[in-house]
């Protein structure tokens, strides 16, 4: 029996937000080696070098050099603001906060897009907002309660996990035209390479006194997955699940990414689960929940359209 491409495109999805889910402690586990420069340094780097083999084998069409230039000015809201910050903000707070906030990215691409798309923002969006950031703002105040102190400092962690979402959302909404006319591959090589070059200045100290010999193998494999699976492999599984499925059910998928991170740590000891953060998780879902449900402006004038359709048609109908 043949798989549809839409059970194809939630398959995909799934399997994205279960990598990055799985990422979150083990690039929090990778950091207590590596610190987040190096870490850093090294997923872009592999990633861009992965990207550009994939082109190689792949013979993918040449890019225009205008978009070129784009790529690389896309590369800083999204990658280096967002995989960067990330990555530092990881190292402050716990792998279950990092991902909470993360999934608040569809609360924060609405925003932007009511901001530079002139999206409607109904009351329903407002409320998801508010919920979500209410959540967000929870987690910050509250103490974390750590089996082994991977919260150094949770309000500066968090902070930076925001500056993430934010950064990615606007990646989104500026960029989607040029992420839709190029091949994903030239995309993302493009924008990898541009992002390390970027980050090199701030991680060349790190790099220069850092001691191989003194990580682990462990330590080793936990990079690997992070620039194999958490980077290369997932960007090329977005835009596959993204041209498959609608924005709304991507989005929804990002519930996946908390709840499996969330597991791991608990399953790991890496931290503990308090009734703060429970609440504070339930009100970034309701939140995040409500504004993807809510009705884009291209919904609202398909709506109105089949609206005036039916009143002509009804209209006509009573003459007869």
């Amino acid at each position: 029996m043949a798989i549809s491409e839409q059970t194809k495109g939630h398959i995909v999805i799934l399997l994205t937000n279960i990598i990055f889910g799985i990422n979150t402690p083990i690039a929090k586990d990778a950091l207590s080696a590596l610190g987040p420069y190096v870490l850093s340094a090294l997923r872009f780097a592999g990633a861009a070098l992965l990207f550009w083999i994939a082109s190689l084998i792949l013979h993918t069409p040449k890019t225009d050099k205008k978009d070129i230039v784009l790529m690389c000015i896309a590369s800083l809201p999204g990658i280096v603001f967002n995989l960067f910050c990330f990555i530092i903000g990881l190292s402050y707070t716990t792998p279950t906060n990092a991902s909470v906030i993360v999934s608040m990215t569809p609360i924060f691409t609405m925003i932007m897009a009511w901001i530079f798309l002139k999206e409607p923002m109904s009351i329903k969006k407002i409320a998801g907002v508010a919920c979500g950031l209410t959540g967000a703002v929870i987690l910050i105040l509250s103490k974390t309660s750590s089996l082994h102190a991977v919260a150094t400092n949770n309000t500066l962690g968090i902070t930076l996990c925001l500056v993430c979402g934010v950064s990615y959302a606007l990646y989104l909404t500026l960029f989607a035209g040029l992420v839709k006319r190029n091949h994903p591959v030239n995309t993302m090589k493009w924008m990898f390479t541009a992002a390390f070059f970027a980050v090199l200045p701030a991680c060349y100290p790190h790099l220069k006194s850092f001691d191989v010999s003194s990580v682990d193998t462990l330590t080793f494999w936990e990079a690997g997955y992070v620039v194999l699976m958490a980077t290369f492999v997932n960007y090329l599984f977005i835009p596959v699940a993204q041209a498959r499925l609608r924005p709304t059910t991507l989005s929804m998928y990002n519930y996946v990414q908390p709840v499996v991170t969330a597991f791991i740590a608990l399953l790991t000891a890496m931290e503990s689960f308090s009734f703060y953060k429970a609440t504070a998780t339930l009100l970034v879902f309701a939140g995040v929940y409500i504004v993807t449900t809510s009705k884009s402006r291209r919904q609202i004038a398909e709506q109105k359209k089949v609206s005036v359709t039916l009143k002509q048609l009804t209209k006509q109908n009573t003459e007869k």
